[in-house]
């Protein structure tokens, strides 16, 4: 994935950085169950943004220099609180749509598990990559 590159000397190396939030418990009420089925105690989010490096390699120190995750977690986790979702992937698309928005982001990686899955235990979950090209193609056309 050629997202940028970073020069040493006469070698140009392709550069790429990323944003991992792991593991991170949100609140969402997906899925219909029946009474004897297993219902999920949680559901984990990963979540890999790739950002230019010079949003972490920076020259001085400031939120102004970085790529603010912040408001993208607020995001998510206010998208994974408004409603009942039937499906992981439909909560999942919209997180996509979500980081398709800032033009920081350049590429994705996403998967949302649930647990337990049978006999008290197990984890089952949902991976979603968008390179370059694909984010791309979800990004709001230009105004």
């Amino acid at each position: 994935m050629r997202l940028s590159s970073i020069e040493i000397g006469v070698l140009i190396l392709p550069a790429y950085s990323q944003v991992e939030l792991k593991d991170v418990k949100i609140v969402a009420r997906i899925g219909t169950y029946g009474p004897d089925e297993v219902v999920p105690d949680a559901h984990l989010l990963d979540l890999t943004l790739t950002i230019a490096p010079d949003l972490v390699l920076i020259a001085q120190d400031g939120m102004a220099h970085v790529f603010d995750y912040d408001p993208l977690i607020r995001q998510i986790d206010a998208l994974a609180r408004e409603r009942h979702y039937e499906t992981q992937e439909w909560l999942m698309t919209r997180i996509a749509y979500s980081c398709a928005a800032h033009p920081a982001i350049k590429a994705l990686d996403i998967c949302l598990r649930k647990r337990p899955v049978l006999a008290g235990s197990g984890n089952l979950g949902v991976r979603l990559i968008l390179d370059v090209e694909a984010l791309s193609a979800l990004r709001p056309a230009a105004v």
